[in-house]
């Protein structure tokens, strides 16, 4: 069974989390900024209460553009694996995603899977 849980402050960016039987996917499109920071609460909490450790999926490919606190989003959420044993990878990060994490000293350490379809509507 599929729940979608999404927040939009705008149509051109946001975040939205989609549970499946095989993962939690987390996926972030356009300006991914302080502008979002509802929306990376929501996402956030819907993973707190969770209760599994299924894989996190953070699908990143939309990205266009990215900030400190869009990167702390994803460390947050990397972090949050590490803690529970959960597996955290990164959907095929766009340049913007992977560039801001290689200055933040954090490239090559969260794992990459390759695309896959978009799981964002709209």
């Amino acid at each position: 069974m599929d729940i979608d849980i999404s927040t939009e402050p705008e149509p051109s960016s946001g975040i939205s989390t989609r549970n499946s039987d095989d993962a939690t996917v987390l996926t972030l499109w356009g300006e991914v900024d302080a502008a979002l920071r509802e929306a990376a609460s929501d996402a956030m909490a819907a993973l707190a209460v969770r209760g599994t450790v299924r894989p996190i999926v953070l699908d990143v490919r939309d990205v266009t553009f990215i900030d400190s606190s869009g990167i702390a989003f994803i460390l947050q959420v990397y972090m949050l694996g590490q803690e529970t044993g959960t597996p955290v990878r990164l959907r095929d990060p766009s340049d913007a995603v992977s560039e801001v994490l290689e200055m933040v000293g954090m490239g090559g350490r969260i794992p990459v899977d390759a695309s896959e379809p978009t799981g964002r509507v709209g």
